[in-house]
């Protein structure tokens, strides 16, 4: 299980974990220097081929690498701040998830593992072998499927604010009435949905976030316009989430195989528990 003692092979991430929590709050506070979704010029952005589609990735910089993977309520754009801090003297790389943001909206491959192997041909494609991994939310789950799958990639990994399926108390979390949005789809949910988008991802800012008023109103239409494109909220709930029971399976056979090798940081709000 995840260990939360900070031994000396872990402190270098905590400067990284710090970064990433800075950035995430300087993307939700009403700020007149940044302007959400725009990314400096010393990133790129390509669509690049994945299994049943393409995935938007931005990379910029050189040096070390490291991949950061968001989660549900938000896209790759979340990242920016700590991008733009990285970028300075890392290879930093910044993918939507499949079916995400400015991805593609293939109707399979959303399980964790499958999306792990996508992440690793991304990888194959930019020439980088070794990542450290920075994660949020759903991007957890495919970081952790990358890391068991592929731990000789991952250097470092800092996880943070969802727990994995299957694993620990994963089943106590399930019946936890915050996360009732784990089941929640089909397709007269997603009619509900439809046109609604900014009203169901208000109830994330304002319900499960410690302070709803660093959320500002540019940074809510940003994801709402993103979660409206055609195929969005399918993909999430019946991609993403559906996935998620398959996920529990696959993760305990990922489990079986004993502990990660490499270090691991990991925050997570007071709803979540972990051992």
């Amino acid at each position: 299980m995840l260990n939360f003692s900070l031994s000396t092979s872990l402190r270098p991430l905590l400067a990284i974990a710090l970064m990433a929590f800075a950035a995430a709050l300087t993307a939700w506070m009403p700020a007149a220097h940044a302007t959400i979704g725009v990314w400096p010029d010393t990133f790129r952005a390509v669509q690049m081929p994945v299994s049943g589609g393409t995935q938007y990735v931005r990379v910029g910089g050189q040096g070390p690498a490291a991949l950061l993977l968001h989660g549900f309520g938000d896209t790759g754009d979340m990242w920016e701040p700590l991008a733009e801090a990285l970028v300075k003297n890392h290879t930093v790389i910044v993918p939507d998830l499949r079916g995400m943001g400015l991805s593609s909206h293939p109707e399979g491959g959303y399980e964790k593992t499958a999306q792990a192997r996508d992440m690793a041909a991304i990888l194959d494609e930019a020439g980088i072998r070794e990542i450290a991994l920075v994660t949020h939310d759903i991007g957890n789950m495919v970081g952790y499927a990358l890391a068991a799958l592929y731990p000789q990639r991952v250097t470092k990994w800092v996880v943070m604010d969802a727990s994995l399926p299957g694993i620990g108390h994963w089943d106590d979390q399930l019946k936890n009435p915050k996360l009732w949005h784990f089941n929640f789809r089909g397709p007269d949910v997603e009619r509900l949905v439809a046109g609604r988008e900014r009203i169901l991802l208000d109830r994330f800012y304002n319900e499960l976030s410690a302070n709803p008023a660093r959320i500002d109103e540019q940074t809510r239409d940003h994801y709402a316009a993103l979660y409206a494109r055609p195929g969005a909220i399918h993909n999430a709930f019946s991609g993403q989430f559906a996935a998620f029971a398959q996920d529990a399976i696959d993760n305990q056979k990922l489990l079986a195989k004993g502990k990660l090798p490499m270090p691991v940081l990991a925050a997570a709000p007071d709803f979540w528990t972990a051992e």
